[in-house]
């Protein structure tokens, strides 16, 4: 027997029969119709749910639709399945090329406000730069200040020496003399005793790496360039990129503490103050800037060369800074005010300086050359007193020890060369690996140990001048390594934008 639904005129799955009408239906349907109406589809009498009656019967199979039951009708079926999916897909690549004209339109429109941004910021820098340079010329008024107002302009013939004696005030000269004295007692009364707080060679034999930070720079311009410490406090650190910023950095905290924007091309020479939250800069820019830390921003810029700035060292007072260049002139500035106070070259020579550092006293200092000349100057005289020859190859880095007798140099020769300043000569070359780049040489505090960068890292115990610690970790040229006071730690910076510390 074939049970049909009085509604719908299918099959049932649940089958029911009212006593009403003694019809068939389908439970589903009939209690859909009751719950809107009430009453019988068939003869409208009164009807309720409890009053149906259920049919038992086997499970029913439905029947094939009647559009399925011949080849025609299923390949007709198939046609309309392949229609409607078609023009789905028509719709949803409709869609697609929607939504891809608006996201085209929000980048031109993402590409727009950045190329906004991008134009603010440098006319708000530049701004920066001409209040900064104005600022002290405005404030200035003393007689020295007239002659040596222009020492960015100066650069050619007889100009820089006409500065010069001007600029170098007796005012000044006693000041770097009394500076030197007080230095010079100092050290006397240190003698040869060695800080019992350094770290013994046999211990930092066993330094090893234990932290490595990465994110200082920016990685589409990747290698940090330059490297210094606080004197003060070296967990302060201070690192230059080729990403034209300047960070300074917390070992404590492993944070940044600030990032410094302004130059226009790499940094490659950075000195942290001593005593004042200040940090200094210098770039192929031409420029050399003088920071502030904790306001972030840059409160000087020393205008001493008409070429990029390859060195740059500190004098003892923390008032003065010492700079060489490629326009083969050295020059001595005032921190406070940005004035050039004397540049000199050497005219026979006529040759790029690539380096410069003040000795430990402040009244001498050594520059180095393309042509592989270290010259050692006097500072109050502004002459050249001694040369050391010996390397080939420009010269790429140049340390005093901290007694003052000792000159570390470093050259593209794969030769590190300690000179005597007493008896004016070399006394040991230390030969490196073959194609061995030597790209920074410093001596820790007390000048017991020496650190060279460049192809690794090598820490050399003074006086024996034998290498008590080796080091390969980074992945590109070192550029930059560093001691932590009394050698508690070691410090590094490379190429491949990481900065590293090793200790025990």
């Amino acid at each position: 027997m074939s049970l049909v639904c009085a509604i719908s005129n299918e099959v049932p799955e649940h089958p029911c029969v009212s006593p009403v009408s003694n019809q068939v239906f389908e439970r589903r349907l009939i209690e859909k119709y009751i719950a809107e109406n009430g009453t019988d589809p068939m003869n409208g009498q009164p009807l309720s749910e409890e009053q149906l009656v259920d049919i038992k019967v086997s499970h029913p199979i439905r029947p094939k639709a009647p559009s399925a039951t011949s080849i025609p009708a299923i390949l007709k079926s198939l046609q309309d399945e392949w229609d409607a999916v078609m023009l789905h897909s028509f719709t949803l690549r409709q869609q697609l090329q929607t939504t891809r004209q608006e996201l085209s339109h929000a980048l031109y429109q993402h590409d727009a406000a950045c190329r906004v941004i991008a134009r603010l910021t440098k006319e708000v820098t530049a701004a920066r730069e001409a209040l900064a340079t104005l600022k002290p010329q405005a404030g200035l008024v003393a007689p020295q200040a007239v002659p040596a107002s222009q020492p960015a302009a100066a650069g050619a013939g007889g100009e820089p020496m006409e500065i010069s004696e001007v600029g170098m005030t007796p005012e000044i000269i006693q000041k770097l003399q009394d500076k030197a004295t007080i230095l010079t007692t100092e050290r006397k009364k240190r003698g040869k005793t060695v800080p019992e707080e350094l770290v013994r060679s046999e211990d930092l034999g066993k330094y090893r790496q234990v932290a490595s930070h990465a994110g200082l720079h920016s990685a589409s311009v990747p290698g940090i360039l330059a490297l210094d410490l606080c004197p003060s406090d070296t967990n302060k650190v201070l690192t230059g990129g080729a990403d034209k910023n300047v960070v300074v950095f917390d070992k404590n905290e492993e944070q940044i503490v600030a990032t410094l924007k302004g130059h226009t091309k790499k940094v490659t020479s950075v000195i942290y103050h001593p005593s004042q939250s200040v940090v200094f800069s210098a770039s192929p820019d031409t420029t050399i800037r003088v920071w502030s830390v904790t306001g972030g921003n840059c409160v000087q810029v020393v205008r001493a060369h008409d070429a990029g700035v390859t060195g740059l060292s500190l004098h003892a007072t923390g008032d003065y800074l010492l700079s060489s260049s490629e326009d083969q002139y050295w020059a001595f500035s005032d921190v406070q005010t940005g004035r050039v106070l004397t540049k000199v070259t050497d005219e026979s020579a006529e040759c790029a300086l690539t380096c410069a550092q003040f000795h430990p006293d402040g009244l001498i200092f050594g520059t180095g050359t393309a042509d592989s000349q270290i010259k050692i100057w006097d500072l109050k005289e502004r002459t050249n007193v001694a040369n050391f020859p010996g390397h080939s190859g420009p010269v790429t880095s140049i340390a005093f020890s901290e007694n003052g007798y000792y000159l570390a140099t470093g050259a593209q020769d794969s030769s590190l060369k300690l000179w005597d300043l007493r008896k004016l000569k070399n006394f040991k070359t230390i030969t490196l690996d073959n194609n061995y780049e030597v790209k920074s040489l410093v001596f820790d505090q007390s000048g017991t140990y020496l650190a060279v960068g460049g192809s690794d890292i090598r820490v050399y115990i003074c006086k024996q001048w034998s290498e008590v610690l080796n080091f390969t970790d980074h992945t590109g040229l070192v550029t930059g390594v560093a001691f932590g006071e009394n050698a508690q730690f070691l410090t590094s910076t490379g190429m491949d934008r990481s900065l590293k510390f090793y200790s025990l």
